[in-house]
């Protein structure tokens, strides 16, 4: 079977599809300087743009994994963006930890598995 990879570089692709399944690089935001709603709304934006790319979309979600650099504070805050972005019936499996991010301006990442159509 191939794999076919998309936006890579000599660490990492940002998208790697495999047997029906596309598998997303973690998506954090762009401005590292807004607030989690902000950082919430740019890494669901991310995620869209590239699931298009894959040829699917957030109806099609697997699986989700949450980072946030602080879950007491942030997780009601992400879950508000959130449960607006994705469509009613189309749950992933999901997972949100609290981790040590890359940068401490990092609020949140998000790592997803998704089918195609």
């Amino acid at each position: 079977m191939s794999i076919l990879r998309q936006l890579t570089n000599e660490r990492m692709s940002q998208l790697v599809v495999h047997n029906g399944t596309v598998y997303l690089a973690g998506q954090v935001a762009n401005d590292l300087n807004a607030g989690i709603e902000q950082q919430t709304r740019e890494v669901l934006g991310n995620i869209e743009r590239l699931l298009d790319l894959a040829g699917t979309d957030k109806s099609r979600l697997l699986s989700v994994t949450i980072y946030l650099n602080d879950i007491g504070t942030q997780f009601a805050a992400m879950n508000g963006i959130w449960d607006t972005w994705l469509p009613k019936g189309f749950a992933p499996a999901r997972a949100t930890v609290e981790a040590k991010m890359a940068a401490p301006n990092v609020l949140i990442e998000m790592s997803v598995i998704a089918a195609l159509p």
